[in-house]
């Protein structure tokens, strides 16, 4: 029996997919779009997978696709170690090894009828992209839709194309902002908390997906506070640390929660106190 045709064993058996595209996003980001070589597995926005480079190792990657199409499969992945590194590395046609999808989702469902606010920050596009793309397919199910967007310069931005493409339909609000800003650079500088209290939105009657630096989801968090969110409709993604993805190594635990199992996505007064806590 080949590798293709052998069944998942178990919750830590990865399955082979095959690269069928490598996207330069900046310098030190790719995304990779990959398709199972046996049937493709459904996930929802905000799962993640454990990603295996064969004689290297795995590491947690958010899926960065769209939940519609799981024959295609995409994570966006950052450059930081040596798994991540072989990642950036591959070519079309190498196989990988991919187990999941694990974690909890984005609660798109409590969003119905609501206003969607998305707050990402650099390479947190990836974990809240599938659920733009979900809200744009189901934009009727939504009030105003805003996407808040930050990186550290013009060229840190990924999914530009897409950033562009959304802006252009406006059925979404596309805001985007610079920590620093380069020759040519004509939008917004700042960092992206500085947008919260500015955008249109019905604050007590949103939900917020954030993303991003842990440091700039605290701020976002207190922003979006102040300006009458409810807490429990602010949501965060967490995805330090992670290891088996099924909450038995314990590399993941924070506080009484393991990010893997418990999360990744969680409302805003599960993990506030923790996240003030330094080196937890």
């Amino acid at each position: 029996m080949s590798l293709a045709d052998a069944p998942p064993r178990g919750p830590l058996t990865g399955r082979p997919y095959q690269v069928s595209t490598v996207r330069h996003q900046t310098h030190d980001i790719v995304t990779i779009d990959v398709r199972p070589e046996q049937e493709p597995i459904a996930f929802q926005p905000g799962q993640f997978d454990m990603v295996y480079v064969y004689g290297v190792g795995e590491a947690a990657i958010s899926i960065s696709s769209d939940p519609a199409t799981p024959g295609l499969l995409s994570h966006t992945i950052r450059a930081v170690g040596w798994v991540t590194k072989a990642l950036n590395d591959l070519q079309p046609g190498a196989t990988i090894g991919i187990r999941g999808p694990y974690g909890r989702p984005w609660p798109l469902d409590e969003a119905a009828g609501r206003d969607l606010v998305i707050v990402a920050g650099g390479i947190g596009m990836a974990p809240v992209r599938p659920a733009i793309a979900y809200a744009l397919r189901e934009r009727e199910r939504f009030g105003r839709v805003v996407l808040l967007v930050g990186a550290r310069s013009p060229r840190d931005l990924v999914f530009r194309d897409d950033l562009e493409r959304w802006d252009a339909d406006r059925s979404i609000d596309v805001h985007t902002t610079v920590d620093s800003a380069v020759r040519g650079w004509s939008g917004r500088v700042g960092v992206v908390t500085k947008l919260i209290p500015r955008v249109p939105f019905d604050p007590e009657n949103a939900v917020v997906l954030v993303c991003g630096p842990e440091v700039m989801m605290r701020f976002s968090a207190q922003s979006l506070l102040a300006r009458g969110v409810p807490a429990e409709r602010i949501f965060v993604t967490l995805e330090r640390n992670m290891k088996c993805g099924v909450g038995t190594c314990g590399h993941c635990q924070l506080g009484p929660l393991f990010l893997c199992r418990d999360g990744p996505v969680f409302a805003w007064p599960e993990v506030a106190d923790l996240m003030e806590i330094r080196e937890l």
